[in-house]
């Protein structure tokens, strides 16, 4: 490898890992080569033959080392390996005031409101910098955006606004925190260790995957958990998009852009998504684009990394959750000859480096915040930590409940840590009395 090794990236435009990926590296000062695949077939296919055919987006060599997607080179950087392997220096941990886990919306906003408070905040980014949100391409319901807004440019603007006010922002993934004493000792997955204050825990949450035979097989050869990253890498398919909220009714409507027909499968009949989007793929069904495929679930993904997907495995049952009813003579099995598979299936929340803190989740992680009226209702049951956003939240998760819990969880930081300056202060008087005499 060379001194200065040479970082190339392969992008395409809407692709929020690939921004996640730059944003990484730019932050260690590396410089690298851009190949946007967007529109240009050549690049498209040059990288998936330097990616041993994998079909998606951002794809990063290291001196023509194919190192892979995002993913991994967070993983190397969790690692540490990644600063040696681009001959950066580590950064080494300080004590912080407050350090807010997680830089979706919520925590963000937690760092504007922490840097105004002068509590001197320190962001770790996390394994999905940005959050759920940098996966949106249109936020058309946030106040004061009447035209909508992409999901990674509010971020980035919550980002820019965080740090104008006083907060820094680390690329990180917390590994632990140790709650036995204070200040609270925080590790990186890197090994870079921190302690703080005061922390606010919004790590949000990771997506979800099905877990059927030959989903992680396929996982980047066919199959994606991001639409809007690898939609555009099979053009005149017919694609199935996995799930019934939200998520899974955007990314349909969104892959009828490239695919020749897109299939919606949920397991019940009812979708969870909000009326726009119910009322958006329904325009998209009577025109032909969309074909809902309900009270159904997959079984099996078919393919190889050579020849992508080609087909996936079902079974349906008239009152939905087939794969629970497998032995009922109406569950029928069925399978449909596609190209691509897309995951949209809801999120787990990233909460298990509070494992051995005292913090009270529930059987899934989500952590049990006090709530309720009147100030501290983002209080855990350890004094010092606070959450915000999707890992409290699995009811609305919206950006604007997030945004106001973060608000929520700044403030009532803010009050433990003046509490605390006035404890530290009354403990020091005797003292200083006592040297006056």
């Amino acid at each position: 490898m060379s001194e200065t090794p040479h970082v190339e990236v392969y992008t395409a435009e809407e692709c929020p890992y690939c921004e996640r990926a730059k944003e990484l590296l730019e932050a260690k000062g590396v410089e690298y080569e851009l190949h946007d695949v967007t529109d240009d077939d050549e690049a498209r296919a040059a990288m998936v033959e330097r990616a041993e055919g994998r079909q998606t987006v951002p794809e990063i060599f290291v001196d023509d080392e194919l190192i892979g997607g995002y993913d991994e080179l967070a993983e190397l950087d969790e690692s540490g390996e990644l600063d040696d392997l681009l001959g950066v220096e580590s950064t080494d941990g300080t004590h912080r005031r407050m350090i807010v886990a997680g830089s979706g919306i919520s925590g963000l906003t937690a760092a504007i409101y922490a840097g105004r408070a002068n509590n001197d905040p320190l962001v770790i980014e996390g394994g999905e910098p940005g959050g759920q949100l940098t996966l949106t391409t249109d936020v058309a319901n946030y106040p004061g955006f009447p035209e909508g807004i992409s999901g990674p440019e509010l971020i980035d603007r919550m980002k820019r606004q965080a740090k104008r006010f006083g907060a820094a922002v680390e690329h990180g993934v917390i590994e632990s925190v140790d709650a036995s004493s204070r200040p609270f000792r925080v590790e990186l997955k890197d090994g870079t260790v921190y302690t703080t204050d005061s922390l606010v825990v919004a790590s949000g949450a990771s997506a979800r995957t099905l877990g059927v035979p030959g989903e992680d097989e396929l996982m980047g050869y066919g199959v994606s958990t991001c639409a809007t990253c690898d939609g555009a890498f099979f053009r005149d398919e017919e694609m199935v998009v996995v799930g019934g909220g939200d998520a899974a009714c955007e990314e349909a409507s969104f892959l009828t852009k490239f695919a020749k027909k897109v299939y919606l499968v949920h397991r019940r009949e009812e979708f969870r998504a909000e009326g726009y989007w119910v009322d958006r793929i329904e325009e998209q069904v009577e025109a032909g684009e969309i074909e809902l495929v309900l009270n159904s679930e997959v079984t099996e993904i078919h393919g190889s990394p050579e020849a992508g997907v080609e087909s996936v495995d079902l079974v349906r049952h008239p009152e939905g959750r087939p794969t629970a009813k497998l032995d009922d003579p109406e569950t029928e099995e069925f399978d449909l000859d596609v190209g691509a598979f897309f995951v949209a299936i809801g999120h787990t929340p990233n909460t298990g480096f509070l494992e051995g803190t005292g913090v009270e989740m529930d059987s899934e992680g989500y952590i049990e915040a006090r709530d309720g009226t009147g100030g501290g209702q983002t209080k855990t049951d350890v004094e010092g930590i606070f959450a915000a956003g999707d890992v409290v939240d699995f009811h609305y998760q919206q950006a604007i409940t997030a945004g106001g819990m973060g608000c929520k969880a700044a403030i009532d930081a803010d009050d433990y840590l003046d509490d605390l300056d006035r404890e530290v202060a009354g403990s020091a008087e005797p003292a200083l009395a006592e040297s006056d005499d």
